[in-house]
């Protein structure tokens, strides 16, 4: 063992006595107020969630070469590991806790979940299923970051760089955006399900990263590798689908009517982005592909995310369609480009895609949908709530790609984030983790 292999065990050895010793046993259970339905529901819609961080991985491992699907498939498991501890050391306080000046929440408030367990309710559930449901947002969050990098990234330089983009870019966006004292949140901005904090930031991050860690040789040789497995793609984006209605039906925080127009308009923009990429693909003379519509219906869900809960099942339509163009058209002009290699279109998707979402809740938001909507839509009239939607997305996209930057930067110095010329081409599934999909 060296100092730099045994550090890490080291830490979380650390953090696991801490542990015994903080304070956890509950004072006092209250279910005065709880509602036994919407504890039901949140339970199921965190399970969903959760569910869909497996489904990213078959999504990116399929569509990566043979030498990294195991590699590609790992970087998502393994944040369930590290996002999981985090979470409850930390991660919660700075999104959920006490507000610091409206833009960080104070890492004291809830460390190592004190007092998460003592009763307290948030709206009709225990604080404790709110945190865990929130937990499963962070935990797929940097998971979407990786198809940018894929195929050249080191293992323990992604395992430093999750960690440190967690603390400082996810929570002070869910801070800012979802605690009643956030910047945005007071601001008026409005994200139902995460577009902003999570895929505009898993976005504006993945192109960072993609910009940092320069192209795959493979790409500058123009050697063309196909996806490994296209029903892994398959699997994983019914996965996503699956998942993905906890994830938007999930945010209304009840069994109510609210989460059954999010569950609708979370199937509907799906479906209609996934017919939308394919269609334009054949208006452009290509074949229908199931990659195109897999891809494009994770779009769809994407674009959606932000409004599901503020928009009527009609508009939904409308956003899927729109935002499966827009990221099609941008995703072939990027590989036509050859400016920057995001390797499974992480930027295009989930960056474009988060921001046509913004763009759109700014357009279609209704208070007939959901009362919480003091600011209607442009389509109804009002400007500022669209206005407000602009600014935020020229600050988040501003936050998210600089601070991401930055710390690949210091993720570099402490442990190297591309691997050798010779590990790339032996393959990140051997030169990281001596394992292969099929014998040789």
């Amino acid at each position: 063992m060296n100092k730099r292999t045994v550090l890490p065990l080291l830490i979380l050895l650390a953090v696991s006595l801490l542990a015994v010793f903080m304070p956890s046993v509950p004072t006092k259970i209250i279910t005065e107020g709880m509602n036994p339905a919407d504890v039901a529901w949140m339970l199921t819609a965190s399970a969903l969630v959760l569910l869909m961080t497996p489904g990213l991985a078959f999504f990116y491992g399929g569509m990566v070469n043979s030498r990294n699907v195991i590699s590609t498939m790992l970087q998502s498991f393994v944040s369930m590991g590290i996002i999981s501890v985090l979470w409850v050391v930390v991660g919660y306080s700075l999104a959920f806790g006490d507000t610091v000046g409206g833009f960080i929440g104070n890492p004291a408030t809830h460390f190592m979940f004190k007092g998460v367990l003592d009763g307290a309710l948030w709206g009709t559930i225990p604080m404790a299923l709110f945190a865990f449901f929130q937990l499963k947002f962070a935990i797929i969050t940097p998971a979407l970051i990786t198809g940018a990098f894929a195929e050249r990234v080191h293992f323990k330089g992604y395992m430093i760089f999750i960690v440190l983009f967690s603390v400082l870019v996810y929570a002070p966006l869910a801070h800012m955006t979802w605690h009643a004292d956030g910047f945005f949140f007071k601001m008026g901005v409005l994200d139902f399900a995460g577009g902003t904090v999570v895929h505009m930031s898993a976005g504006w991050a993945a192109l960072a990263a993609a910009m940092f860690l320069k192209k795959r040789k493979t790409l500058e040789l123009k050697e063309i590798h196909p996806p490994a497995n296209i029903p892994f793609v398959l699997l994983g984006t019914g996965l996503l689908w699956f998942g993905w209605f906890g994830f938007n039906a999930g945010s209304a925080l009840s069994a109510s009517p609210l989460a059954v127009t999010a569950f609708a308009t979370t199937n509907i923009a799906a479906a209609a982005a996934g017919l939308s990429w394919v269609l334009f693909d054949m208006a452009k003379g290509k074949k229908l592909s199931a990659l195109g519509f897999c891809i494009g219906a994770v779009v769809g869900l994407v674009a959606i995310t932000p409004a599901a809960g503020f928009v009527t099942v009609p508009v939904s339509i409308f956003i899927g369609t729109i935002a499966g163009i827009i990221s099609n058209f941008f995703a072939h002009w990027k590989s036509k480009s050859n400016l920057v290699d995001d390797t499974l279109d992480v930027f295009p998707c989930h960056g474009i895609g988060g921001m046509v979402g913004m763009v759109m809740t700014g357009l279609f938001a209704s208070t007939a949908i959901n009362g919480a909507v003091t600011e209607q839509g442009l389509l109804f009239g009002e400007t500022a709530l669209f206005l407000k939607h602009l600014l935020a997305l020229v600050l988040v996209s501003a936050f998210a790609f600089g601070m991401s930057y930055l710390l690949l930067v210091v993720t570099n110095k402490i442990s190297p984030l591309r691997v050798t010329e010779e590990e790339e081409k032996v393959g990140l599934d051997i030169s990281q983790h001596d394992e292969m999909l099929i014998e040789a």
